[in-house]
């Protein structure tokens, strides 16, 4: 497959990114390493927001090495833990620092149980665990604005059979996962979609991403015997699949906001992804769960 080159890695930086601030959850592997990679080395100041610093450690000094300053910083974030949710916001805002770019880009697939606040593992992690750190730093978004928040989902939303709000609270009941992780990336989309209507003018756009199926740790718990069936489906390496994370953090149109990207283009998301009144009602069932 050729994918367009947006923005080409590992090439001379045309955008300047100096004075900008970012930061990306799962920045320490993957799709989140090379946009955090790329974004500092356009001179942006990046937070990697991780769970283990030991982990992300050979990600920071690469950056370092990189851009030849310390343009990087560790937070400590668990999406499964809601305190630790609010800690890494915590310590993000007690900086002062303004925030132009939020990445939620961490996930995870192929796992089953249940998150530590009770709510199914995958959905709690990729969804509600960026639903709340995305609304505890939504004053600081507005009020550095222009900024943008890109959320990493996946064409997977389209298989999703819908949202059932009281499995949402079980443990995961399917044996692979990939149910699961299909229903997290639905409400990635519908959450991308409704943040940008309750930004919509304030200066703050919100984009939802497929980045591809990309050969990164977030599949390490699918089963053996299935792992095969996922590079049937033509793996992309993390560099690729960063290219469209890359291009709405920098590129895609602000008023595209709440839209839906795919191989650095607009796309068209499942019938379900575009229910309005869905979206409202998971942004309810959100809320009343952090109550």
């Amino acid at each position: 497959m050729n994918l367009p080159v947006d923005l080409p890695l590992n090439q001379p930086v045309a955008q300047d990114l100096t004075g900008r601030v970012a930061l990306v959850t799962g920045a320490n592997t993957g799709i989140g390493r090379i946009t955090a990679r790329e974004l500092a080395r356009r001179g942006a100041e990046v937070f990697l927001a991780t769970r283990s610093l030991a982990r992300t450690q050979p990600a920071l000094d690469e950056i370092a090495q990189l851009t030849g300053r310390p343009g990087a910083h560790w937070l400590e974030l668990d999406l499964a833990d809601f305190a630790s949710v609010r800690a890494c916001a915590q310590r993000f805002l007690a900086t002062g620092r303004p925030l132009h770019l939020l990445v939620n880009n961490a996930g995870l697939g192929g796992q089953r149980g249940l998150s530590r606040d009770g709510l199914e593992l995958t959905f709690g992690v990729n969804h509600m665990g960026h639903f709340l750190l995305t609304q505890l730093l939504r004053e600081r978004l507005v009020a550095s604005a222009p900024a943008r928040v890109v959320t990493v989902a996946s064409r997977a939303h389209q298989w999703a059979p819908g949202l059932d709000w009281a499995e949402l609270r079980r443990p995961t009941r399917s044996l692979t996962g990939i149910r699961e992780y299909m229903v997290s990336k639905l409400a990635n989309v519908l959450f991308s979609a409704e943040l940008g209507r309750q930004l919509a003018g304030s200066g703050v756009s919100s984009y939802a991403v497929h980045p591809g199926v990309v050969d990164t740790e977030i599949w390490r718990q699918v089963p053996r015997l299935l792992r095969p069936l996922l590079k049937l489906r033509g793996l992309r390496d993390p560099e690729q699949g960063a290219q469209t994370t890359l291009y709405c953090a920098l590129q895609a149109p602000q008023h595209e906001t709440g839209c839906y990207y795919a191989d650095s283009a607009l796309k068209t998301p499942s019938k379900l992804a575009q229910d309005q009144r869905l979206a409202a009602e998971l942004w309810r069932f959100s809320e009343q769960i952090l109550s």
